[in-house]
């Protein structure tokens, strides 16, 4: 059996290598440069912590309140905290560096080989993949053969245009790693900001995240206003520049977000899985999850369908994500333009997070990622208490 290809070596791609190498399947990741790390908030629910077998000593810092500002500077502080109270109610915090380099050594040490090189074409015939990529050391072009290819490889995934595919439509997220001294980390030690406002987003959010032993500062922001992304970054920092005063900017990234889902994650011996596949979810931009998530799901099916690579064996990879998370990925596609769409709607949106029943709810499904219908009578609560709000903002703006 030919080894099986992933293209991309970072959270999602070395979930699929993994789950492969642990099922005994020959595995092979590509990645274009292993020093790079991956521009990112950081942000991961407690649950995968169990379900990937992470170990908690990569979490940088527990969040257990998150402090939303409106654009008109009011704040509303709420615990994350899902429908029962347990030791799972918090947000983890993780340096990609550390996150990233446990992922792919875990990998590799159960098997998985490591190439470093960047990947320069692809073919698909009946009986393979044959890649061709420049190696990192030598600069020379290889040849690899494959019996199917994971593309892992982010939003602007070489493995999708060399399959044909079209871009996928992208979001734009810059942000800054500040230094903090402990002693002014203050409120900082376990809350995360979430910033709204044209000013500093006009149709996502902006968030300072802490860390260990430093703040990440940033912005995102969709393909229309993705050129002002350095100036709503600057003033996100004049929004919170008190709390930075005595802090030392030391690193600036920036990366892309594909927030739209490609209509298909498997093809003929070829999957997509993560970014790469467009799996960022609305309204709270989260990734690194749904990479992991995409890639054990499409390591499993892959496993369950050898030595079938077939387009209508490797489809049922797509079939079990969707069936699983689609009401959830449409819901939060509504909500990111319902909530995000103007200052007033962002105003709208703050004053929801007042309502315990949304807190609640939310987090049970962020930390969770587990779909809990709600009782009809807290429905009926929450969208009489959504429709109050909403009149109360539209009199506001009307006078």
């Amino acid at each position: 059996m030919h080894e099986v290809l992933v293209v991309g070596a970072s959270v999602g791609g070395a979930t699929a290598a993994h789950t492969l190498a642990m099922a005994g399947v020959p595995v092979v990741m590509l990645e274009k440069d292993l020093a790079r790390i991956k521009p990112c908030g950081g942000a991961v629910p407690p649950v995968a912590f169990h379900e990937f077998d992470i170990p908690q000593h990569l979490i940088s810092r527990k969040i257990t309140k998150a402090l939303i500002h409106s654009p008109s500077g009011r704040q509303v502080e709420i615990d994350v905290r899902g429908l029962d109270a347990s030791s799972d109610d918090y947000i983890a915090m993780v340096c990609r560096e550390d996150f990233d380099g446990f992922l792919r050594q875990r990998a590799i040490q159960h098997g998985a080989r490591i190439i470093e090189g960047t990947l320069t074409d692809l073919v698909v015939d009946a009986h393979g993949v044959t890649a061709k990529y420049r190696d990192r050391h030598s600069g020379q072009i290889e040849t690899l053969r494959a019996a199917v290819v994971i593309g892992a490889d982010g939003a602007y995934s070489p493995t999708a245009k060399l399959l044909g595919l079209p871009n996928l439509p992208r979001c734009v997220a810059i942000q800054e790693r500040w230094r903090i001294p402990a002693e002014h980390l203050g409120r900082w030690r376990d809350t995360a900001d979430l910033l709204l406002g044209h000013d500093v987003s006009p149709d996502l959010y902006a968030w300072a995240f802490p860390k260990a032993d430093h703040i990440t500062v940033g912005i995102g922001t969709g393909p229309a206003h993705s050129k002002h992304a350095r100036h709503l970054l600057t003033t996100l920092k004049h929004r919170i520049g008190a709390e930075l005063a005595q802090g030392e900017c030391y690193l600036e990234e920036a990366h892309a977000l594909p927030m739209t889902p490609r209509p298909h994650m498997a093809f003929e011996r070829a999957m997509l899985i993560g970014d790469a596949a467009g799996l960022v979810v609305n309204t709270s931009g989260e990734g690194i999850y749904w990479a992991m998530k995409s890639g054990q799901m499409a390591a499993q099916a892959l496993i369950e369908a050898l030595p079938d690579t077939s387009l209508r064996a490797l489809r049922r990879y797509e079939q079990r994500y969707w069936r699983e998370y689609r009401t959830m990925y449409r819901f939060l596609q509504w909500l990111e333009g319902w909530g995000y769409g103007n200052n007033r709607q962002m105003e709208v949106f703050t004053d929801m997070c007042r309502n315990l029943d949304v807190q609640r709810y939310t987090f049970e499904s962020y930390m969770h990622k587990r779909y809990t219908p709600l009782p009809w009578l807290r429905q009926i609560r929450m969208t009489s208490d959504m429709i109050r709000v909403q009149a109360h903002h539209l009199l506001a703006t009307a006078r």
